[in-house]
């Protein structure tokens, strides 16, 4: 059976994933190996093990950095906690934090300056919603993953304000937030949209292209938020079946025998090799007719941190 397939544009790296990555390569190149990372830079096996090829280490504790050697903050953001520990380091510190997420970051202090409460949207225990929880002392933010968390919400304070992790589904944040302004009429948010445009773009991309297709792959680390939620767009958007894949090894082909149309799209730190590899193992088995289907065109870029100019 000739299979068609849809592959979905915008895909794949965003500006802050480039810049990440290329913050890693340029500080390896001024400053030699090893240098070491807090947290992945980004969450895509494959982007880590080729910086680790070239001499990038990733830790979890700042007691793992020697002194004399350059610590790398991840895309995601670290913690004032965080940040005070490694200057204490004397480290030479190098911010790789996506510019989307201090933007963040910059209004949950300005909401706290101004005496506000806070509330952050987002999944817990992922390191961009540590690294934002930590700008601001605990007591003053209240961490929300779901509307049952709204409903079970108790603050004294009358001046509330919201901000969100960057890497959400559109449509489950905005149900979120509509219980907030309920709950709390009068609650601020930020001026501008917190979800980066990336996360937007490409879910609104799966969207609009996932009722033609039977079945949808994305592709792209389990680790990674904004992969997991491309998932959930193309399931809510009517696909039969709808995975999440690291790469052509983990894609089973006889799994897609049964279906004629497949989308075929990719999370923001997934570089594109791994996506046509995809599309080169179904062409093995199957006859295909590729079509790109391109929603928005993203023309964003970020400056690499000042040092490194």
């Amino acid at each position: 059976m000739k299979k068609k397939i849809y592959l979905i544009a915008p895909r794949g790296f965003c500006a802050g994933v480039t810049r990440a990555v290329d913050t890693v390569t340029l500080t390896l190149e001024k400053y030699g190996a090893p240098v070491y990372v807090k947290h992945e830079i980004v969450h895509n096996k494959h982007v880590i093990d080729e910086l680790q090829d070239k001499g990038a280490i990733f830790i979890e504790d700042l007691n793992d950095v020697p002194n004399d050697r350059p610590l790398i903050f991840s895309a995601h953001g670290v913690s004032k906690k965080i940040t005070n520990q490694a200057k204490e380091k004397k480290n030479e510190i190098i911010d790789a934090t996506c510019p989307l997420v201090t933007k963040v970051h910059i209004q949950a202090l300005k909401f706290y300056n101004r005496g506000y409460d806070l509330i952050l949207i987002g999944h817990k225990n992922h390191p961009e919603v540590e690294g934002t929880m930590g700008q601001v002392p605990e007591e003053k933010i209240t961490l929300v993953e779901n509307i049952k968390d709204v409903e079970n919400l108790k603050l004294k304070n009358d001046k509330i304000a919201y901000i969100t992790q960057t890497t959400l589904s559109v449509e489950d944040t905005s149900m979120i937030i509509k219980e907030l302004k309920k709950k709390f009429p009068h609650i601020e948010s930020s001026p501008k949209e917190d979800i980066c445009y990336a996360t937007t773009n490409r879910q609104n991309a799966v969207k609009e292209f996932a009722s033609a297709c039977d079945a949808f792959i994305i592709v792209g680390s389990n680790n990674s938020s904004n992969s997991n939620r491309l998932v959930e767009v193309a399931k809510n958007s009517g696909c039969l079946k709808s995975d999440l894949i690291e790469d052509a090894k983990s894609l089973n082909v006889d799994e897609y025998k049964n279906y004629k149309s497949i989308g075929i799209s990719s999370g923001a730190s997934v570089p594109d090799i791994l996506v046509m590899s995809v599309i080169e193992k179904l062409k093995d088995s199957y006859e295909l007719d590729v079509e790109e289907m391109t929603l928005d065109k993203e023309n964003v870029t970020f400056r690499i941190p000042s040092s490194l100019r």
